[in-house]
């Protein structure tokens, strides 16, 4: 926090009043003042009379001070009046809030972890971030990624304290809110960190939340980036693997945006388009005419490559069964899941309607 701030601040309050008011800061040095031959003192037993006093009014030694408190909750600077009467603890308060006024003001311009929450959030236009960058002596092109950490069941706001706690480098390393169960950690890497690090990452934030505060969670990764300004895509990338993984990926709880496949293409496509596919592929009879005994035969095909010997063996039954199930699948649907073609068309069926399901549409 720059103190030009705040002295340009007392100044304007010289013409209202002729008592010295001004600012110290964590130590009790006088940063500001409208009566410039206090600048520089340091009243040392200042801070700790304001620490134990929180944010009531402290007079001591002919002054009145008010403590103005920081992101975390301690000291970072207090104002002062000249004076232990009834109109210098008036002075002080008015004075308190103007001052923090003005923090408040620097802080959000200047705070590299705005700067990079603008960014996520598309609250900066792309000409401003490079000159934000420059302000902010913010480096510009090196490796970062995002990752989302979305709270399941009830939302705990020690989540934060917690992720900033593993990375607590906040010049390099930011951890922001975006909503109620949403954190995201926006984290720095080197020029040979990958995917599997960044997997890694994602995995000792979830156990460690899991462990210190109980907390389920599902994590999107988003793609590593070469520049700031595509942070925000990174951030898009993180939150369409939660959503994806939700409705494709059920048993994972970390889901890379890379990893998506298919997937991501369906999540994408109109629900009108979906559900015209699904009535051209199934013309004789629609996907809800299989039975559930059906779709797991059909699933362990696809898991086991089409391969029916292999299925046969993970499902107990002879070969011949098998075949017979498939063919009488062949007859309902018209689509012979032993040719590659037809299986191909079948899965991405299946996906289509289980996004359609997870959308609230039956069809």
């Amino acid at each position: 926090m720059s103190s030009r701030i705040f002295q340009s601040i007392v100044l304007q309050m010289k013409d209202c009043s002729d008592r010295a008011i001004g600012v110290i800061d964590e130590q009790g040095t006088v940063l500001a003042c409208n009566e410039l031959a206090y600048i520089g003192e340091k009243w040392g037993n200042i801070p700790a009379l304001l620490a134990t006093e929180g944010e009531n009014l402290v007079v001591s030694n002919g002054f009145t001070f008010k403590a103005m408190t920081g992101w975390n909750g301690q000291l970072d600077y207090a104002a002062f009046v000249r004076g232990e009467d009834e109109q210098a603890a008036t002075m002080c308060a008015m004075a308190t809030i103007a001052l923090n006024g003005a923090k408040t003001y620097y802080e959000e311009k200047h705070d590299k972890a705005t700067f990079v929450k603008n960014i996520l959030s598309d609250n900066i236009l792309l000409g401003d971030i490079y000159v934000r960058a420059k302000e902010l002596h913010f480096v510009s092109e090196v490796p970062r990624v995002v990752v989302l950490v979305r709270q399941l069941g009830v939302p705990d706001v020690s989540a934060v304290d917690v992720m900033t706690n593993l990375y607590p480098d906040r010049q390099t390393d930011f951890v922001i809110t975006l909503s109620e169960t949403d954190v995201a950690l926006v984290k720095q890497l080197s020029e040979h960190n990958d995917a599997r690090d960044v997997y890694k990452i994602a995995q000792n934030i979830q156990e460690t939340l899991l462990r210190e505060l109980g907390i389920k969670t599902v994590v999107g990764m988003g793609t590593i980036v070469g520049h700031v300004r595509d942070l925000a895509r990174s951030y898009k990338e993180a939150q369409v693997a939660i959503e994806v993984g939700k409705v494709f990926d059920t048993e994972r709880s970390i889901i890379n945006y890379e990893n998506l496949g298919i997937g991501r293409l369906i999540y994408q496509l109109p629900t009108t388009l979906c559900e015209m596919f699904l009535q051209e592929v199934f013309k004789k009879n629609p996907i809800d005419a299989l039975d559930q005994e059906t779709l797991f035969t059909i699933n362990k095909f696809f898991e086991n490559n089409l391969n029916v010997s292999e299925t046969a063996r993970k499902l107990f039954v002879h070969r011949n069964t098998l075949v017979y199930r498939l063919e009488k699948i062949k007859k309902l649907t018209g689509l012979d899941l032993r040719e590659f073609d037809d299986a191909i068309t079948f899965k991405v069926a299946l996906m289509v309607k289980k996004y359609l399901v997870s959308r609230g549409i039956e069809s």
